[in-house]
């Protein structure tokens, strides 16, 4: 097989299992693994009821240590890091290994993304529609393996919705994520793995559901001014400090639209 989902659980979610089901109903089969950092007995539940592998960390919870942890269990050629609040349209893994047997080096594939809020999926939103803005040119494929285009695309804003993303395993380094940021892991990441020779292999087309609720870390950050701080730090890996500021400030704006 070429291609596993790691599931990172969390504490009790509510909606592990809705991810979990959306994982299994994948129009093509993969390895499904579940990975934590906190050995409850609801996750072993829900591992025992799917009859699903669980991988229990012996680390305290930290989100760079946990993904990196999710990353390194799965033995496979591609890895997909899957969020327990989170969803898969059915044709996600199809089209993402189909995308990425096409590329001559691929770092990642990723897809487009709808959010999910109370209960309703919300294909438009101000901070959607500047992603997509920013990542339009990563549609053409010869531009994909371009540093100069990879980084503009990231130069603004995070555009890549993490848990779309699919990694290239003999392709990355062994550990993915840096601790430092809470906010910001996956961006920092996307920013160092731009600085290598591949591809961004972009789908246009939206193959998940990415949850946003009152609980979700996401939300909790941008309640506070911490992701303003990261993300200031992350813009002047792209432009002098008073140019990322500016940048900051706008980019701060579209985060608005992450309120559930």
């Amino acid at each position: 097989m070429k291609h596993t989902f790691v599931i990172c659980a969390y504490k009790k979610s509510e909606y592990l299992e809705e991810c979990i089901c959306s994982i299994l109903k994948q129009t093509i089969k993969s390895n499904v693994l579940i990975s934590t950092s906190t050995d409850i007995p609801f996750i072993r539940e829900m591992a025992k009821k799917y009859d699903i592998p669980l991988y229990v960390a012996e680390h305290k919870s930290d989100i760079a240590k946990d993904w990196n942890f999710a990353y390194k269990k799965a033995n496979t050629k591609y890895v997909t890091i899957a969020h327990q609040d989170d969803i898969y349209d059915a044709d996600y893994a199809k089209t993402a290994i189909s995308m990425l047997e096409k590329n001559k080096k691929p770092l990642i594939f990723f897809s487009d993304y709808y959010e999910i809020k109370n209960g309703m999926k919300v294909a438009v939103t101000k901070n959607l529609k500047i992603k997509r803005i920013l990542l339009y040119p990563l549609r053409a494929k010869v531009l994909q393996s371009r540093k100069i285009v990879k980084r503009t695309a990231l130069a603004f804003g995070n555009p890549i919705c993490c848990p779309a993303v699919t990694y290239v395993k003999e392709n990355l380094p062994e550990e993915l994520f840096k601790q430092g940021y809470k906010s910001n892991i996956d961006w920092e990441a996307w920013e160092l793995l731009s600085r290598k020779n591949g591809s961004f292999v972009y789908h246009p087309k939206s193959l998940m559901g990415h949850r946003v609720h009152e609980q979700s870390t996401t939300t909790e950050i941008i309640g506070s001014n911490l992701r303003t701080l990261e993300d200031v730090e992350i813009l002047k890996k792209f432009w002098p400090e008073k140019i990322a500021k500016a940048i900051g400030k706008v980019y701060k704006k579209s985060e608005e639209s992450n309120n559930a």
